[in-house]
């Protein structure tokens, strides 16, 4: 019987030959299949930092890994709330708070729409209207400027200063106005009164800019 040894088998493998083996082997569909693609690669590629980064992080931090969310949850927090305060967020909260949406009446014409809607029942009407009637009538006297965009505190603040005797009153009607017409609260006939007295008031008083000595 012959027999053959393995050392005794020649083995000289070209470099070139090997490497087209190689590549014939590894163009199998099934590699290919099995392959992550390009996203696959990078969302790995990210996790795998970010664990870096947790772990270097969670070492120094009390609580650990915990302690880490909880700090980067409380970082986005923060920058969500400035954000709302002085960024775009509240650009548009602002924006959408206005007096007047639309083409301006004049006083005498709130006046009398705010007592129809008063007269029948409908006080959030007679409350948007009455607060603007006060307004409006600021702008005919010239002591607020007539511009767009002008929001209900703006308005109390602004004629706050030329009207001292009724500031605190302005401003109380500017909330009224605005938990009516923006909070979803409902229009009272105690609202309409006070905001009807605060119209009486401000026509009766005289600016500090313009008394007399």
């Amino acid at each position: 019987m012959v027999t053959f040894r393995l050392i005794d088998v020649p083995v000289d493998i070209d470099r070139d030959a090997a490497r087209r083996a190689a590549e014939e082997e590894l163009s199998d569909p099934k590699y290919r299949d099995a392959r992550p693609s390009f996203l696959q690669q990078i969302g790995q590629w990210l996790g795998e930092q970010l664990e870096k980064l947790l772990n270097s992080l969670s070492s120094d931090v009390p609580g650990g890994i915990f302690g880490v969310v909880l700090i980067v949850a409380l970082l986005v927090v923060l920058v969500v709330v400035i954000r709302v305060r002085t960024g775009k967020i509240a650009g548009s909260a602002r924006a959408g708070r206005v007096v007047f949406g639309g083409q301006r009446k004049s006083a005498a014409d709130y006046r009398r729409s705010a007592a129809e809607a008063a007269a029948a029942g409908r006080f959030d009407d007679a409350v948007r209207d009455r607060f603007r009637a006060v307004v409006r009538a600021l702008e005919e006297r010239a002591l607020l400027d007539t511009r767009s965009g002008r929001t209900a505190d703006e308005a109390a603040a602004e004629a706050g200063l030329l009207l001292p005797n009724v500031a605190d009153r302005l401003r109380q009607g500017a909330r009224l106005f605005d938990d009516v017409h923006y909070g979803g609260r409902e229009g009272t006939e105690a609202a309409y009164r006070t905001l009807t007295e605060l119209d009486e008031r401000c026509r009766r008083e005289r600016p500090v800019a313009m008394a007399a000595p």
